[in-house]
């Protein structure tokens, strides 16, 4: 499908005053560094309980049977650890007064710790580069290594009923830590000693090679990510159990399995469309400056409804993607206080601000997984002279 023409945007962004947007998010940017304080580390150390608390609940009852529950909160406590790890390999914890080192960026789920703080299919320092680099300062361009539309052309392109088409998107989101995410990130690393790659290309391991053990990154990718999580979590975690009875370690097998499908599909549910829909902006070009890229990200994200506590904790604050991608740098109880005043500041300029439901958003996103409808383009940043949306 051709991309969406949006003529009446572009001439709003066209008369948008950037460098009176740019100052006013810096002041933002500078309240919400000012407001930083203890009642940042306690809120951060709460969520931390409710994920724990979660997998206590979950591995206190799996054993028993096989059971929807036991699986959703053994989930709920394996996406808290990406919850964390998010805001915190971000910086945004960094600059707390008196935040203990453990929750600092050059601490948590570094070397050994990724074993006790993010234990995942991925690869901490490789996602660290992928998304904290490579997707935030390329957010929607060819360089941005997260763009759905892109990775998911075959499928769109693909002749077949929708409804197969939906059924691979099914399969997807309960897998796509393990055949996307890990594979994706430590593509962005070299594979000796993990220096970053230079490169924004990210075809390196895909779902078509991932076996093809010739190559060093996929013996990397067995080593380093595959054989830990699958022997520690599926096979190790269910021996343990096998004191209760064989039955009791096949039950804990069954839920951890199940959880995996659960965490995956909820993490697709509220990651996938952020930065995935019809009213979502490619970019064909690289911002020029911060005044640029404050606009840039904005119109390449969207919001989900803010709030209560429990919505931003089952949406790993990433409802606040606006905000996210404004200010990576913030703890998740500032996101809560600045939004407010990131709406009104983009209404004020006649900026889009995208912000609906969660399953809203989803549903925008499937459209674009499925070939119903395309993102918008943008080949050249819109000033005033120029008519660049296709």
């Amino acid at each position: 499908m051709n991309a969406t023409l949006d003529t009446a945007n572009l001439k709003e962004l066209g008369e948008l005053d950037l460098a009176s947007f740019s100052a006013a998010v810096d002041r933002l940017k500078a309240e919400a560094h000012a407001n930083i304080g203890p009642a940042d580390v306690a809120h951060l150390k709460r969520i931390e309980r409710y994920g724990r608390l979660a997998t206590l609940l979950g591995y206190a009852t799996a054993w028993i049977i096989p059971n929807p529950l036991s699986a959703f909160l053994l989930s709920l406590g394996q996406f808290t650890r990406w919850l964390l790890a998010h805001h915190i390999l971000h910086r945004g914890y960094d600059r707390v007064p008196g935040i203990p080192r453990r929750y600092t960026s050059q601490v948590f789920a570094r070397g050994w710790r990724r074993y006790i703080d993010w234990f995942d299919w991925l690869l901490p320092e490789a996602w660290d580069h992928e998304h904290n680099i490579l997707h935030h300062y390329h957010t929607g361009e060819d360089g941005d290594p997260d763009v759905a539309e892109r990775h998911l052309e075959f499928l769109r392109r693909l002749r077949i009923p929708v409804f197969f088409k939906y059924a691979i998107v099914a399969i997807v989101a309960c897998t796509w830590k393990i055949i996307y995410y890990a594979p994706n990130s430590l593509a962005v690393m070299h594979h000796d000693g993990g220096r970053r790659s230079r490169q924004l290309s990210i075809a390196v391991l895909s779902v078509g090679n991932v076996l093809d053990f010739r190559r060093p990154a996929v013996r990397q990718l067995w080593l380093r990510c595959y054989a830990p999580y699958a022997t520690w979590h599926f096979v190790v975690v269910p021996a343990l159990f096998l004191p209760l009875g064989s039955s009791a370690a096949i039950a804990v097998l069954i839920n951890k399995l199940l959880a995996e499908a659960i965490t995956n599909a909820h993490a697709f549910l509220v990651i996938g469309p952020n930065h995935t829909a019809d009213d979502l902006y490619r970019f064909r070009f690289h911002y020029r400056g911060k005044e640029e890229f404050y606009v840039t990200s904005v119109l390449g994200s969207a919001n989900y409804r803010c709030g209560p506590e429990f919505v931003d904790y089952m949406s790993i604050w990433l409802n606040y993607q606006i905000e996210h991608h404004l200010f990576p740098d913030l703890p998740m109880r500032q996101y809560c206080l600045i939004q407010p005043k990131v709406k009104a500041l983009c209404l004020e300029h006649h900026l889009p601000y995208r912000q609906e439901s969660v399953f809203r958003r989803f549903g925008r996103m499937l459209d674009i997984c499925v070939g119903k409808k395309s993102m918008r383009q943008l080949e050249a940043f819109p000033l005033a002279d120029t008519a660049a949306v296709v």
